[in-house]
């Protein structure tokens, strides 16, 4: 039995209370992605931030002073203010491209993802859907993404509580 690309596919959408414009500048500006990128508890710094298709957001992002966890998106397409496309993994401070630092991961979970992020305004408000897609990933790697799905959600449900946040201000 194979898994179809949806089932492999995590899928997360938000309706942001905010226009499209604002919840774009929340994606494309480094002084807005400290503010509210990364689950509830962790602090970011943005370490670079290149934002055209073939460059790269570079960030740190730190649960405990002193203990960063960094992390990369690079670009692909970008069709403001309506898509974003960009590949994300985990990355050395450099910006190369590593495994996930947790050691119940490491073997074991896809090395990137190929994001689509979708802005779609209606009545003054944003829908934001996330896609996130393993990139050349085997089976086992497929099977331990989708297993962590409910704490993805988590994850993201609290990186949207914090968009929320700084665009209802």
């Amino acid at each position: 039995m194979t898994m179809t690309d949806i089932e492999r596919d995590f899928v997360i959408s938000r309706i942001v209370q905010a226009p499209r414009a604002r919840v774009w500048r929340a994606y494309s500006e480094a002084d807005q992605l400290t503010r509210w990128w990364g689950p509830k508890g962790a602090a970011i710094r943005v370490l670079s931030l290149d934002f055209r298709p073939g460059g790269m957001f570079h960030y740190a992002m730190e649960f405990q002073p002193g203990h960063p966890i960094y992390g990369r998106f690079v670009y692909g397409l970008i069709r403001a203010p309506e898509r974003l496309e960009y590949v994300n993994a985990f990355s050395d401070e450099n910006g190369g491209l590593t495994r996930a630092p947790f050691p119940q991961l490491r073997d074991s979970f896809p090395l990137e993802f190929h994001n689509v992020v979708t802005f779609a305004e209606k009545d003054g408000t944003t829908i934001v859907t996330a896609r996130s897609t393993p990139i050349n990933a085997s089976p086992a790697e497929i099977s331990a993404f989708v297993g962590m799905f409910d704490s993805i959600h988590v994850s993201f449900t609290s990186i949207f509580d914090k968009l929320d946040a700084l665009l209802c201000r």
